[in-house]
């Protein structure tokens, strides 16, 4: 299996290079760069299987470089982990909704953070082989394996993590889960996240669903739920 290249954002030297020795050792290539512009580039150049991407660089900052590449059709596919120092919660939020996969805040457990990797990886990974089914629901479809949502016959543009919640409530009709249940089946258990950043991604799915969003039910106290009725 060929190696997984990872591309490294990352204007502190000490952490580049920490973050870089472990992920040679733990097996992947790892190309680093100390400025988001550097990391524009790169990312363009080599399309990496994943980007670690720092909030907090000098010139362009890293939601600016997240923000770029999720609007490239080439370069959206990319996976993204934000580091961030300042672990605020507009910032993750933020970065969250442009398309960001995960994130890591600063100073951080390197056991944690190759874990995060892995599971980016191996998210991406099902993505690209395909996970087959359609989830149809009246007026809306969820294409699983294509990664689309269509609405009364129009596409609809989800970041990642939109679909991911829309998909998990979707294949669980009835069923009501809070906010952390959601968090960790999409991104795994133990990820540090706030109920608002949910309800945040929430709110932006509906506005996103248009006339499907009644199937996205709020369960006061608890948390939500789809209804096919």
């Amino acid at each position: 299996m060929a190696q997984k290249k990872i591309l490294v954002v990352e204007d502190e030297e000490d952490i580049q290079e920490l973050v870089r020795y472990n992920l040679v050792k733990e097996g992947y290539q790892a190309h680093c760069v100390g400025s988001g512009e550097a990391g524009l580039k790169e990312a363009r150049k080599i399309f990496p299987d994943l980007l670690i991407l720092d909030l907090m660089l000098p010139g362009m900052n890293g939601l600016e470089v997240c923000r770029q590449l999720k609007s490239d059709l080439n370069t959206q596919p990319i996976p993204i982990i934000m580091l961030t120092a300042k672990g605020e919660e507009t910032d993750i939020v933020l970065g969250l909704e442009m398309g960001a996969d995960d994130y890591v805040t600063k100073p951080f457990s390197i056991k944690v953070f190759l874990s995060r990797v892995r599971a980016v990886l191996r998210r991406a990974q099902g993505l690209e082989s395909g996970e087959s089914g359609i989830l149809n629901f009246m007026d809306l479809q969820i294409h699983t394996g294509k990664h689309e949502v269509w609405v009364q016959e129009a596409k609809v543009k989800l970041t990642y993590t939109e679909f991911m919640i829309l998909k998990f409530l979707a294949k669980h009709p009835g069923w009501v889960f809070t906010r952390g249940q959601i968090v960790d089946s999409i991104r795994g258990d133990g990820y540090a996240i706030t109920d608002r950043a949910i309800d945040f991604q929430i709110v932006g799915l509906r506005k996103k669903l248009g006339p499907a969003s009644k199937y996205i039910e709020t369960v006061r106290g608890v948390g939500y739920r789809f209804e096919e009725g």
